[in-house]
């Protein structure tokens, strides 16, 4: 069993920043691929960025330039640099981990319920 559990939500007024973080625990694979989606009530999930076990990332069109993820593999931390905020970006934040997939492949597929395993989410509100 794989658990996430993100955090470093909140609230944020516009052009602010957050940097929402996942702790992963439980089984750890040398090829894992982790990610960044993100769910609006009464819409589409959003896939929004990965990286792969090589470092490899791949990003949304939307939100190259604004978003960043990067990981700390000692401590098995996924995190999310999100600048320039605006209140579209309100939703709740979720992690996603999947294995012997690459960041491209990875971006597409995150937001499916198939693609391995998903933390509950922090919400982030902007205003």
């Amino acid at each position: 069993q794989v658990q996430l559990v993100e955090s470093g939500g909140g609230s944020v007024q516009a052009g602010g920043s957050l940097r929402p973080s996942c702790a992963a625990s439980g089984r750890t694979y040398s090829k894992w691929c982790m990610g960044w989606f993100r769910q609006i009530s009464g819409k589409e999930r959003e896939g929004l960025a990965t990286i792969d076990s090589r470092g490899i990332t791949a990003y949304a069109d939307s939100e190259k330039g604004r978003f960043t993820i990067s990981k700390d593999n000692a401590k098995n931390i996924l995190y999310l640099q999100m600048d320039n905020l605006e209140p579209e970006d309100s939703a709740t934040y979720r992690c996603a981990a999947s294995w012997d997939v690459t960041a491209i492949e990875a971006l597409g597929r995150i937001a499916d319920p198939a693609f391995g395993y998903w933390g509950e989410g922090t919400q982030v509100t902007v205003s």
